[in-house]
């Protein structure tokens, strides 16, 4: 058993992830056009009619640009919960399907375990992707590295990490007071370093691939992002999620499959983080 991951485009100018088995797919985000979504897939041998679900994390643009137009097209449901789909894409109705954090969604053969983060949106939430015991998490967009993200990152076998940030470049770089603080301020993203501790924390033994992500234009670089990793990498490969074009596609198969274990919370707290 396999999972195919790749990465449509990461970056403020847009994100979409794709993540499926032989026979069905789901999209993390749709912040490109839904032609050039198309047109990426068929670059990389991805066929759309696989696609079986959209799962938006949040309602800023470069995450929700295609959402609308790919689900019409194709019908696809479109998880979104209550909360972001107030501010996010108009969607019709009979595809807008809310979910709740740690409740996995089956969609096919594939679960989808979404989760809460901090970041300056609505209802903001990253995922889980699994099948036949694989893992992959979507973690992007994060503000911190709280509970959360710790938990699940711990069992993916491959992660998109958000690294979005070299913290020497946006001290010196244009950008006004404000949007730095927004940035570094625990409610934007983290930095090169903030997702290497993380990684050298928490990477678990069967990890096998890292695609770093959603690394800013202006206060970071691909071969500064990735050369911070590659002494730690050990037998994890550590690419690069372009702001240009898609990545490869990696398959990721695992002889050790790892069931994912939900977090110990409150029904209490998860009501109140979300609503």
């Amino acid at each position: 058993m396999s999972l195919f991951i790749a990465s449509l485009n990461s970056g403020s100018n847009g994100n979409c992830y794709y993540i499926g088995n032989q026979t069905e797919a789901v999209l993390i985000d749709a912040g490109l056009s839904c032609r050039e979504i198309e047109i990426r897939m068929k670059q990389r041998s991805l066929e759309t009619k696989k696609l079986k679900a959209i799962f938006v994390s949040h309602e800023h643009t470069d995450h929700i640009k295609g959402v609308s137009t790919l689900a019409q097209k194709y019908q696809l449901p479109v998880y979104i919960t209550p909360e972001t789909a107030k501010n996010g894409p108009r969607l019709i109705r009979h595809l807008s399907q809310p979910f709740t954090a740690h409740q996995p969604i089956q969609v096919g053969g594939i679960t989808v375990t979404p989760f809460g983060k901090e970041h300056d949106a609505a209802d903001p939430h990253s995922f889980v992707v699994s099948h036949a015991g694989i893992n992959i998490g979507v973690i992007t967009d994060i503000g911190t590295v709280c509970d959360q993200v710790t938990h699940y990152f711990k069992q993916c076998h491959a992660a998109f990490l958000e690294s979005n940030y070299d913290e020497v470049m946006l001290a010196n770089g244009k950008y006004s007071q404000l949007l730095k603080n927004r940035i570094s301020g625990g409610k934007g993203h983290i930095s090169n370093t903030q997702a290497l501790e993380l990684f050298i924390a928490h990477k678990p033994p069967f990890m096998t691939h890292l695609l770093l992500s959603h690394l800013s234009r202006e206060n970071n670089t691909p071969e500064l992002a990735k050369a911070a990793f590659e002494p730690f990498a050990g037998k994890t490969l550590v690419t690069v999620a372009s702001r240009y074009e898609a990545s490869e596609v990696f398959q990721i198969s695992h002889p050790q499959p790892v069931e994912i274990v939900l977090p110990r919370i409150p029904v209490r707290a998860i009501q109140t983080s979300l609503f």
